[in-house]
């Protein structure tokens, strides 16, 4: 799985990328390591954080479904015999 970014994304975070390199490791990458870099993480931790987002939005389906259930519930009516 490979997520394609615009432009203007893929350009903020190749600056972003060459900031951290000089300021936490004072090196000094450029633009091609910079997305080669970008590239890397996409390819090989995307997934893992698509698949995090996935789960998450699973949990909050499964609380919405629970509470329209008990919300239904509430709707009944007593029925004398």
């Amino acid at each position: 799985m490979y997520i394609k970014l615009p432009k203007e994304t893929k350009d903020g975070i190749k600056e972003e990328i060459i900031s951290f390199f000089y300021e936490e490791r004072d090196e000094e990458i450029g633009e091609i390591a910079a997305e080669a870099f970008l590239d890397f993480c996409l390819e090989k931790l995307g997934p893992y954080f698509y698949n995090e987002g996935v789960q998450d939005a699973i949990k909050i389906i499964n609380e919405r479904n629970m509470n329209a259930e008990e919300d239904l519930h509430s709707l009944k009516r007593n029925v004398s015999r």
